[in-house]
C-alpha cells in the first residue's frame, strides 16, 4: 500500500532535500496541488483556529527570497496565536546557539473567511536571549505599505500549506517540541 499525498509531503519535508530549487521542489509542488484539492482548508471550521495556534516552521517555499530559503543550519518559525491576533516570523540559528539570537517581525493578524488571514506587520529587528523573565531585544515600528495576507490552503495537526499575497508558495511543519511562549519577544 502505497503512502498517502499528505504522508509523502510530511515525509519529503521532513527528511527529504530542503528549498525550492531541489529537485524533489515540482514533487512536492504536485503534492500540494493534490492536497489543496481534497483536503483544503477551512477557517471557519469548528476548532481550525486551534489548529493554527503553535510554532510552525518553514520547510519548502516556491521564492528565491534569501530570507525564505530552507537551509539545515536556520530555522525559520512562524509562531501563530490567532486567538491573540498575533503571529512573529523569527529567524534563528538550528541547534542550541538558536536561543541566543534571531530576527523577527510581529505581526497583528486576524481570519477574515475561511482562508484567508490578514497580515499587518508592526514591529521587526533583533531578539536576543532571554535573562530572567525578560529577552534582550531590538524592536523597530515597521512602516507597512500594503495590505498582507496569506490564504491557508491545507491545515491540519502536523501540517499548514499556504499561499502569500506575492504568490509565493509555502509547506510548514509544527514544531511541537517548541512553545509560544519560550519564543515570543515578551510576556505572553
Amino acid at each position: 500500500m502505497s503512502a498517502s499525498p499528505r504522508q509523502q509531503l510530511l515525509e519529503l519535508l521532513q527528511h527529504g532535500p530542503r528549498g525550492s530549487a531541489s529537485q524533489a521542489g515540482d514533487r512536492v509542488r504536485e503534492l500540494i496541488l493534490e492536497l489543496e484539492a481534497g483536503q483544503p482548508a477551512d477557517l471557519q471550521a469548528a476548532g481550525a483556529p486551534e489548529l493554527l495556534e503553535g510554532v510552525w516552521e518553514l520547510r519548502w517555499s516556491s521564492s528565491r527570497q534569501p530570507y525564505l530559503a530552507t537551509t539545515p543550519w536556520l530555522e525559520n518559525l512562524q509562531l501563530l496565536a490567532p486567538s491573540r491576533g498575533l503571529a512573529l516570523n523569527l529567524l534563528r540559528l538550528a541547534g542550541p546557539l538558536g536561543p541566543l539570537a534571531g530576527v523577527a517581525v510581529e505581526a497583528r493578524i486576524r481570519i477574515v473567511t475561511d482562508r484567508r488571514v490578514e497580515v499587518c506587520f508592526q514591529r521587526g529587528g533583533w531578539l536576543g536571549p532571554r535573562l530572567g523573565s525578560s529577552r534582550l531585544q531590538l524592536l523597530r515600528t515597521v512602516q507597512q505599505p500594503f495590505p498582507a495576507w496569506l490564504d491557508i490552503t491545507v491545515l491540519d495537526q502536523d501540517l499548514r500549506v499556504c499561499r502569500g499575497n506575492a504568490g509565493t508558495l509555502f509547506a510548514l511543519v509544527r514544531r511541537g517540541d517548541l512553545s509560544l511562549a519560550d519564543l515570543w519577544p515578551g510576556p505572553f
